[in-house]
């Protein structure tokens, strides 16, 4: 039996390695709709069994089971453009690195609006949490 989880109650998990399969249902007899990789941030948005109805920042939704996935501790560029990620939590701030769409970072800490992240080549620093999907 399914169970809906409601919206104010947001759970997100990631990804905990490479070449995980996303399917269109419950099951490994579904077909495969998508595959992602270690660290993909996802949201929880139905349980059945062992098996997790997840959506991602693009709001495309599938079923994964719950061994491939941990709480959620990664965050992925969520923005039309590339967005600056800086040495400290405001604009004023200097740019270390800057971003395209798509590419996950590892949440460290989150200050007022900002958040600390890591990339997987170690690059540390702060990005404006509106441009992050989950942001909040």
């Amino acid at each position: 039996m399914a169970t809906s989880i409601p919206s104010f109650s947001a759970e997100y998990v990631s990804v905990v390695k490479d070449g995980v399969n996303v399917r269109t249902g419950p099951g490994t007899s579904n077909p495969v709709y998508m595959e992602l990789f270690k660290g993909y941030p996802l949201m929880v948005a139905e349980k059945n069994g062992e098996w997790i109805k997840v959506q991602d920042f693009e709001k495309d939704s599938g079923w994964i089971h719950s061994s491939l996935v941990e709480n959620g501790n990664t965050v992925i560029v969520n923005a039309d453009s590339r967005v600056n990620m800086r040495s400290g939590p405001g604009t004023k701030n200097a740019i270390v690195a800057n971003l395209e769409r798509g590419v996950v970072l590892q949440t460290i800490e989150r200050q007022d609006k900002w958040v600390k992240v890591k990339h997987l080549s170690g690059t540390e620093g702060w990005i404006y949490a509106p441009l992050l999907w989950p942001g909040n």
